[in-house]
């Protein structure tokens, strides 16, 4: 079932993984404690720096504001990192870890649950 759209940062295939609300470094630091590996990261600031450490795990990076070109958007694509920008939900956020699929395959970018 679709969750919200926004803007692809760029072509990538789906991933599937546990959405983790990230608000500050005090998340990322508890997430570095037990690893990022299958984790999509939910954020609401596309310029946030926080996320830094764990780029290399992250399996995406959903993002409520932003652009492919703001800070979020320009890290994903170096690393790779599926990632959709300026995401809207229509029935509101999902859970911190809700089951979730971020699609970057097509048009836009779109996350499912």
């Amino acid at each position: 079932m679709e969750l919200g759209r926004g803007t692809k940062v760029f072509d990538a295939a789906v991933v599937s993984g546990t959405l983790r609300i990230m608000e500050g470094p005090d998340d990322v630091l508890a997430l570095m404690d037990t690893g990022a590996e299958g984790v999509i990261a939910l954020v609401r600031d596309a310029g946030a720096t926080f996320l830094a450490p764990l780029y290399h795990e992250l399996t995406g990076i959903v993002c409520t504001s932003g652009t492919p070109r703001s800070h979020i958007g320009i890290v994903s694509r170096e690393f790779q990192v599926p990632c959709a920008m300026a995401v809207t939900f229509d029935g509101g956020e999902p859970a911190d870890g809700a089951d979730v699929e971020l699609d970057c395959s097509g048009e836009e970018g779109v996350v499912r649950g």
